[in-house]
């Protein structure tokens, strides 16, 4: 297949469909951070050049429920977020036959359509908690590959006693947080192109 990642600098969902003998190309504004095929710069100059399948991970920082404070609070320019919800849209609304938009719990949920699905990387071999939305178009759920012991209340690796990420501030904690577990790129490439 060819397949487009858009919104991906980490290369993690592009070299898991390469490593599965698929035609595929990460995309982002930032440069890749590991060799590989990537186009830096906007999604839509590329999203009309015939993919089969496009897996998104849009923006989180204006859409994720758990930075919504800082609008609801006055704190930022609302329209920042409605500019995230429009992008979102428009990656949905591609002409492509097969989606996946990756973004955790967010207002896609409440202002666009509620998530086909809700993962977590413990099901996929990961001792972390981080729920993750996908909205999908002619793609099916994902199956779970590597459940770790433990439940939706097991306190995993990644979080503090209350339960919150316990990665300490930095500047590139948004980018750590951001990147898809190993697993579960994967998972998208196994289950939604397996091997060519």
């Amino acid at each position: 297949m060819k397949v487009l990642v858009a919104c991906e600098y980490s290369g993690k969902v592009r070299d898991a469909f390469l490593r599965y003998g698929h035609d595929v190309m990460s995309c982002d504004l930032l440069p890749t951070d590991a060799p590989g095929p990537h186009y830096q710069g906007d999604v839509f100059d590329i999203i009309n050049d015939g993919w089969d399948l496009m897996i998104a991970h849009p923006p989180c920082t204006y859409l994720s429920v758990s930075g919504m404070h800082w609008t609801t609070r006055g704190l930022r320019d609302p329209q920042l977020t409605e500019n995230a919800l429009a992008f979102v849209q428009r990656l949905m609304d591609a002409p492509i036959k097969r989606i996946a938009i990756e973004n955790p719990i967010s207002i896609i949920s409440t202002r666009i359509r509620k998530p086909d699905q809700i993962i977590q990387p413990w099901w996929f071999g990961h001792d972390a908690s981080k729920k993750t939305c996908l909205w999908l178009k002619n793609l099916p759920l994902l199956e779970k590959t590597h459940v770790l012991p433990g439940d939706a209340k097991t306190r995993r690796s990644n979080q503090t006693a209350n339960g919150q990420n316990k990665l300490p501030p930095s500047k590139d904690r948004w980018k750590i947080r951001s990147e898809t577990y190993a697993g579960i790129a994967e998972a998208f490439a196994n289950q939604w192109g397996g091997r060519v």
